[in-house]
C-alpha cells in the first residue's frame, strides 16, 4: 500500500511537470505571434502616413490667374470730349451708341457729320470709338495678355482692310501702355476716303477708334496729317476715360510700347457711308470685333 502511495505521488508529479513544459513551450509561440502582429501593424501605419501625405499634396490649390486691373468701361458716347466731337465732327447730332448685353465689357458709340458748302462740295467726317474689356481667366490666362492679343489681331485686321490703298503703319506714344495707328485711302463712287484706324491697350482694355474724311462732290479731299492728328487726340481721350473710370488718373504709360505689328479696327475698312450702323465691339469669349459705321447725315 504504501509503495502504491508513492508511485500514485510519482505519477502526480510527472503530470505537472509535463503540464509546466507544456506551458513554458507556448510562451515563445505567443511571443513571436505577438511580435508579427506588432510589425504588421507598424507598416499599416506606415502606409496609412504615405497616403496622408499625397492626400496632402493633391489637395493644395493650383495656381491662381491674377485679376484684371480694370474692372468696368465708361459711358462709350462720353469717352470723347466736347470740344473735340466740334473739331472732329463739327456737324454731328448726339452720338449714336452701339448695342451691348454687357456694358462692363464692350461699348461703343459713334458721330457722322456732313458739312454742305453747296455748289463747293461737301465735307464728309465719320468717328467711331470702341472699347473691348477682358477678364482673366483660369483657362485663357491673365486679362492683359487677352487683351494684347486682341490688339495685335485689331491691327493686323486694319492693315488687310479690303480696298485699302497706301496702307501704312505708325506706333502711337503716351496713349495707354501699346498704340498704333493705321493709315490707308478708301476709293468709294462718292470719293477718296481717308481712314484712320488707332488701336490702343490700356492693362486688359482695347480702345479702337476709326476717323475718316472725304471732300464729295468736288471738294477737296481732306489732308490725312490733320485727320491722324484728330483720331489720335480722340484715342487719348478714350483711353484716359477708361482709366478714370476705374480710378487711375490717367491711361498713359510712362513709357508705352511701340509696338505696331498687328491691330486696327475691325471697322477700319468702312467709310462710314452707305451702309447701317452696328456698333457691337465684340464679345469677352470670342474677343471678336464687328463692323461698325453709319450714313451720311
Amino acid at each position: 500500500m504504501q509503495r502504491r502511495a508513492q508511485r500514485d505521488q510519482q505519477d502526480q508529479r510527472a503530470k505537472r511537470l509535463t503540464r509546466a513544459l507544456v506551458c513554458a513551450a507556448a510562451v515563445p509561440v505567443m511571443l513571436v505571434a505577438a511580435g508579427c502582429s506588432s510589425d504588421s501593424g507598424s507598416d499599416d501605419g506606415k502606409d496609412k502616413a504615405s497616403e496622408k501625405t499625397a492626400a496632402s499634396k493633391s489637395a493644395k490649390p493650383s495656381p491662381t490667374v491674377q485679376a484684371a486691373a480694370y474692372g468696368k468701361l465708361p459711358e462709350p458716347c462720353s469717352v470723347v470730349t466736347k470740344k473735340t466731337l466740334e473739331d472732329l465732327v463739327p456737324k454731328a447730332d448726339k452720338g449714336k451708341e452701339g448695342t451691348s448685353n454687357d456694358t462692363a465689357t464692350r461699348g461703343s458709340c459713334s458721330w457722322d457729320s456732313l458739312d454742305d458748302n453747296g455748289v463747293d462740295g461737301s465735307q464728309f467726317r465719320w468717328l467711331s470709338v470702341s472699347m473691348l474689356r477682358f477678364e482673366s481667366d483660369q483657362t485663357r490666362g491673365p486679362g492683359d495678355k487677352l487683351a494684347r492679343d486682341y490688339y495685335t489681331k485689331q491691327l493686323q485686321d486694319a492693315q488687310s482692310a479690303e480696298g485699302a490703298k497706301s496702307v501704312k503703319t505708325t506706333p502711337v506714344g503716351g496713349t495707354g501702355d501699346e498704340a498704333a495707328v493705321v493709315s490707308y485711302d478708301l476709293k468709294k463712287k462718292e470719293g477718296t476716303f481717308k481712314q484712320q484706324t488707332v488701336v490702343a491697350r490700356v492693362e486688359n482694355v482695347v480702345v479702337t477708334v476709326d476717323y475718316n474724311g472725304a471732300g464729295l462732290a468736288g471738294d477737296e479731299t481732306p489732308d490725312a496729317a490733320d485727320l491722324i492728328k484728330d483720331a489720335q487726340k480722340a484715342a487719348k481721350e478714350a483711353v484716359d476715360a477708361v482709366a478714370k473710370a476705374n480710378g487711375s488718373a490717367s491711361g498713359t504709360s510712362s513709357s508705352p510700347s511701340q509696338s505696331v505689328s498687328g491691330s486696327g479696327a475691325g471697322s477700319g475698312s468702312g467709310s462710314g457711308l452707305d451702309s447701317d450702323d452696328d456698333s457691337d465691339s465684340g464679345s469677352k469669349s470670342s474677343g471678336k470685333s464687328s463692323k461698325s459705321s453709319s450714313k451720311t447725315g
